[in-house]
Order: C-alpha cells, then sequence, then structure tokens
C-alpha cells in the first residue's frame, strides 16, 4: 500500500509541477526560441488589453494577483531548474506589462507604446533595475519586470503630457 501511496504522491508533484511550468512559461511560449520575453510581452499585451475596459480598480487587483503568482511560479521554476533567471521563465514580462498598462486608455495605439517602451526598459535596464535583480529567487526575478512597467508608464504619462500625440 506504502508504494501505492509513493506512486500518487510523485504522480501529483509531476502534474502539479507542470502546471507551475505552464503558469511560469505563460503557457509554453517561453519556450519560443527567438526573443521568449518579447513573445510574452505580446501575450501579455493581448490578455490585458481587455482590462482596460474595466474598473481600474479591476485591473489593478488582477495585476497584482498576477504579481504574487508569477514570483512564486518563477521562483520554483528557476528552483527546480537551477538556475537564477530561466529564459523560458517569462511570467515576470507578463507582470511587467500588466503593470505598465495600468490605468492606459483603452486604446491599440496607447498600448502598443507602452508595449515598446517597456521592452525597451525591461532589455536596457536603467537604474535601479540591476539592483531589483539581485533579490533572492521569484522577486529578484519579477521585481525589475515590474519596475520596467511602472518606467514605462511613467515615460508614456510623461511623453503624453509633454507632446501633441493622437
Amino acid at each position: 500500500m506504502s508504494n501505492r501511496a509513493n506512486t500518487d504522491s510523485n504522480e501529483v508533484r509531476t502534474a502539479g509541477g507542470a502546471l507551475v511550468r505552464l503558469l511560469a512559461t505563460a503557457a509554453g511560449v517561453g519556450y519560443f526560441p527567438f526573443a521568449p520575453g518579447t513573445a510574452g510581452s505580446l501575450l501579455a499585451a493581448a490578455l490585458c488589453f481587455p482590462l482596460l475596459f474595466l474598473p481600474l480598480a479591476v485591473h489593478v487587483g488582477a495585476t497584482l494577483i498576477l504579481i504574487v503568482v508569477a514570483i512564486w511560479a518563477a521562483g520554483r521554476v528557476a528552483a527546480e531548474l537551477g538556475q537564477e533567471d530561466p529564459s523560458q521563465v517569462v511570467i515576470d514580462e507578463v507582470a511587467g506589462m500588466w503593470v505598465a498598462a495600468i490605468a492606459l486608455p483603452p486604446t491599440l495605439y496607447d498600448l502598443a507604446a507602452v508595449f515598446l517602451l517597456y521592452r525597451i526598459m525591461d532589455v536596457v535596464k536603467p537604474a535601479p533595475l540591476p539592483r531589483l535583480e539581485r533579490l533572492h529567487g521569484g522577486l529578484g526575478i519579477v521585481a525589475d519586470d515590474i519596475g520596467a512597467g511602472l518606467l514605462a508608464a511613467a515615460m508614456w504619462w510623461l511623453l503624453k503630457a509633454n507632446f501633441d500625440f493622437f
């Protein structure tokens, strides 16, 4: 009977591990061979667009839940793979993009602009983003992307406030 219990336990762990990997890789998008972070950010923009039509509190609440899940899933998969920030983990880009899109008008133009700014901030990593990467586990994996999202949102707000865009 104990062999059966161990087998069932291992099957549950394997199924649970697969779910965590599915979350961390944004449904497998993180396995794209070219620019998985950009692919994850594009998926995030597509998933986030409907949130722009909902009350701000819904978007913020959904984003906060996503951040918590991202920290947990990214940390678990990184530990499983023995890597600090595995390239296939893109849930951090999803969370960062959702942060960047908070309070945007529901237009593709604004979302595209924030997407571009977010990718620039995520790739260039201006200060203090490199410090955030040094945090431990999933928090370090996700924190710099949240920071990049905040910088992208601030930059878009400043650009729109100071220049006459559409």
